[in-house]
């Protein structure tokens, strides 16, 4: 939530009742409130529909019943945030930039720990979520706010950090089909991820697609 009587609720997030009672009553007396996603997914937007309902608000962003668009400003008491398309982690994917705070809520750009997250929705999102990295970085940011997880106090550093696990995928995968040029996507999955949990399997499958993508349109 940013601001306290002008407020933007961004990503109420999954559909838990209680959680969503509480963010009902810290807006109980706010005097305007409009409601965000960053993207479509449940964790972030299932509970979207019926705090809407509940509050007598529009649903903006992707997935809600009013879209958003680049260069869409909303107005909080603490500075406007202005919509940052940024996709990647999904094809539709805003981030939101307060200026006044040199902060930015960037959704699953970035996660508040480690030093990946899922990039495997759709052919080309390889592509697209590298270079949302990189305008996330030109905007040099004080703080970025993550979707899940603890605010990054050291945004470059975070940025390149996923950079780098990413771009170190790419290479891998990449060592794999430089080797055997007809590998199977079995045969790179194996190569790159030699232990991965059977859970994980069908997540890491598509992962290795897209990049296999990507790698197809820079030969």
């Amino acid at each position: 939530m940013v601001g306290k009587r002008r407020v933007v609720i961004i990503d109420p997030g999954p559909l838990i009742h209680e959680h969503l009672d509480a963010v009902a009553l810290a807006v109980e007396e706010a005097e305007v409130v409009s409601l965000l996603l960053t993207h479509a997914h449940g964790d972030h937007a299932a509970g979207a529909g019926p705090l809407a309902a509940r509050l007598g608000l529009e649903v903006m962003g992707p997935g809600g019943t009013r879209d958003v668009e680049e260069g869409t400003v909303f107005e909080t008491d603490v500075g406007e945030l202005i919509a940052l398309s940024m996709p990647g982690h999904s094809e539709e994917h805003y981030c939101y930039g307060l200026g006044a705070a040199d902060a930015v809520f960037v959704g699953d750009l970035l996660l508040g720990e480690g030093d990946t997250t899922w990039v495997g929705e759709y052919p080309g999102g390889v592509a697209d979520y590298l270079t949302s990295l990189d305008r996330l970085e030109a905007l040099d940011p004080r703080v970025i706010y993550p979707g899940h997880g603890p605010p990054l106090t050291e945004p470059v550093d975070a940025i390149r950090r996923f950079r780098r696990h990413r771009q170190s995928r790419i290479d891998q995968v990449r060592n794999v089909i430089s080797a055997k040029a007809d590998a199977s996507i079995d045969e790179v999955l194996g190569a790159v991820y030699p232990d991965l949990p059977d859970s994980l399997h069908a997540a890491a499958r598509r992962s290795i697609e897209v990049i296999l993508d990507h790698l197809s349109h820079r030969r």
